[in-house]
């Protein structure tokens, strides 16, 4: 395990000298406070394929606070952005026969997935494939963007971000999830927290007042976190079952009292699934946001999507998947939670909505 000073010591004359635009003291911070915050759940999602430069471009110039960039591990121990560490469903890696041996099946937190991994790829080889809409019978719109976009480093994406910080004049933040950390350890025996760590110390990013949450559906490897960086710290949780490196665990007694105050020991807020806080029968709010405030913890729920194939039954609206629904009426209802912000794959959409509640 990397100390905290050793990053430090290593790494210190090697961080990036441009703020942030999440630092404590920013001109919009009071805005911040007002409202929840907008999180471009990996990037504007929803127009553009996810976890491309332009994908978190868009969602800055939409309006997002935060962007969200999921990490995940090449051969060559370098840190980029998929939604998962299985490349066919987000990249055209599937139609290249120079990689067609690179195919094989992994077991995944209990899943047998046949495909391409990261972990199998250099970052040089990662560079020669394009970005793919995920869900194109949803998003037809961002299918059209196809084969343009190269994998982000997590590198480039601070450096983007920053950019747009000098460009714009408001702060940035953001919100990376590290994809199966102890499944990369114990099938690769690669530290993804180590690798994370040395990243956030390189770009001074590892402070307490950083605009930076990183979040993980484990707990372990945010134990070992809030051990080497300040940086503020989300356990996400999932609808059903618990996290992977703590079979014995469940999200439902996690998210009772007690397991809140347990979080709190080495987290700084949760990540639920919006089913946790909002009843989705009712529409009304469940106890959960209270009782994580109680507790001292920042609570976020994802994800908030507006075309039908992502919403309940009961607010889709004619037409097909890629046809928006009532995502308002869910929406309105998710924001009288009380929840301190909230993922979107629409971050114009929200910002719209979030305006028109507060005037």
């Amino acid at each position: 395990m990397v100390s905290r000073a050793l990053v430090r010591l290593v790494l210190g004359t090697l961080a990036m000298a441009l703020p942030m635009a999440a630092q404590a003291e920013t001109a919009d911070e009071g805005t911040r406070a007002s409202r929840p915050l907008i999180i471009a759940h990996r990037g504007a999602s929803g127009e553009r394929p996810e976890h491309t430069l332009a994908a978190y471009e868009l969602a800055i110039d939409q309006g997002a606070d935060y962007i969200e960039p999921d990490l995940v591990v090449t051969k060559d121990l370098q840190l980029v952005a998929r939604h998962e560490n299985e490349l066919s469903g987000t990249t055209d890696v599937a139609s290249r026969e120079e990689f067609e041996d690179r195919r094989r099946t992994k077991m995944i937190e209990g899943q047998r997935v046949a495909g391409w991994f990261t972990e199998d790829f250099t970052l040089e080889e990662l560079r020669t494939l394009r970005a793919r809409e995920r869900v194109p019978g949803s998003r037809p719109a961002s299918a059209r963007y196809n084969g343009l976009y190269p994998i982000p480093t997590f590198a480039e994406i601070v450096q983007l971000v920053r950019a747009k910080e000098a460009e714009t004049g408001r702060a940035i933040g953001l919100y990376p999830e590290l994809k199966h950390p102890t499944l990369m350890l114990e099938q690769e025996g690669i530290d993804m927290v180590d690798l994370l760590a040395i990243e956030l110390a390189k770009f001074d990013l590892d402070r307490a007042d950083a605009a930076v949450f990183i979040q993980i559906f484990e707990v372990g490897p945010l134990q070992r976190l809030n051990k080497l960086v300040d940086t503020p710290l989300v356990l996400l949780i999932s609808s059903t079952g618990g996290p992977y490196d703590e079979p014995s665990m469940r999200w439902t007694d996690m998210l009772a009292p007690l397991g809140l105050a347990e979080i709190a020991t080495y987290a700084d807020g949760i990540g639920p699934w919006l089913g946790h806080a909002l009843d989705p029968a009712t529409m009304e709010p469940t106890a959960l946001v209270a009782n994580a405030h109680a507790a001292g913890l920042k609570v976020h729920p994802w994800t908030l999507r507006k075309e039908n194939g992502f919403l309940p039954s009961a607010l889709r609206k004619p037409g097909g998947d890629a046809e928006d629904g009532d995502y308002r009426k869910l929406w309105s209802a998710a924001l009288a939670t009380g929840a301190d912000g909230f993922f979107t794959d629409n971050v114009k959409e929200l910002v719209a909505l979030v305006e028109s509640e507060a005037d």
